[in-house]
């Protein structure tokens, strides 16, 4: 298979994952449950063993900024997509 192969067959998933309202939903409560997991985590289970290194505090607390991001700005594409969706609607309907 070719490389442009892969490339197409990725954005026609990401098409279908993007576009279904509730595909985007499942993934952004997972994402949201994993953020928040890990910022727990680091609060009370495993805050000495973060603790004993600069570098591993700074690699957790660095990831969980980078997942908390990553859900906030899915989150907010989400709420676009739902306005956009819901406009569309009513254009039809009206």
């Amino acid at each position: 298979m070719r490389e442009d192969d892969h490339w197409d067959d990725s954005k026609r998933i990401a098409a279908g994952f993007l576009h279904d309202r509730s595909a985007r939903r499942r993934w952004l409560g997972c994402s949201l449950i994993l953020s928040l997991g890990m910022i727990a985590l680091g609060l009370w289970l495993i805050d000495e063993w973060l603790a004993s290194g600069p570098w591993l505090f700074l690699g957790w607390w660095g990831a969980c900024a980078v997942l908390t991001f990553f859900t906030l700005i899915f989150g907010l594409y989400d709420a676009l997509m739902a306005v956009r969706e819901e406009n569309a609607k009513t254009k039809d309907s009206g």
